[in-house]
């Protein structure tokens, strides 16, 4: 397994960093690592992914968890599970009104060295 995970503090409540997360069409303004989503970011939607590791390429992954202002996971890989990505995406309010933005990325399977 190979994992990645970034944190940061946001001056901005937990709603609006979750409009953010779930406007598709904006994404690649903030993330650095996206060239475009397309599809609506929704439970259980399947949205693509296009992203600059791989630009000749899109990924579709499957909204698994989505709680609004809270966490949001996209799953998506190949069939028998020879290569897997998961993407966890956890908001957590502070005392001081900013929020806590956790990304996660978690990438298993027999594929993975040739990833």
């Amino acid at each position: 397994m190979k994992s990645y995970e970034a944190i940061v503090t946001i001056a901005a409540t937990p709603e609006q960093v979750w409009a953010l997360l779930t406007d598709g069409a904006g994404i690649a303004q903030w993330d650095s690592d996206v060239v475009r989503v397309q599809g609506e970011i929704a439970p259980g939607e399947t949205i693509r992914v296009v992203s600059t590791a791989n630009p000749g390429r899109t990924f579709p992954v499957r909204v698994t968890v989505f709680e609004p202002g809270r966490r949001m996971v996209w799953s998506g890989g190949m069939p028998l599970g020879l290569f897997r990505g998961v993407r966890t995406f956890t908001l957590t309010q502070s005392a001081d009104s900013t929020t806590t933005f956790t990304t996660r990325e978690e990438y298993t399977g027999p594929l993975l060295p040739l990833m």
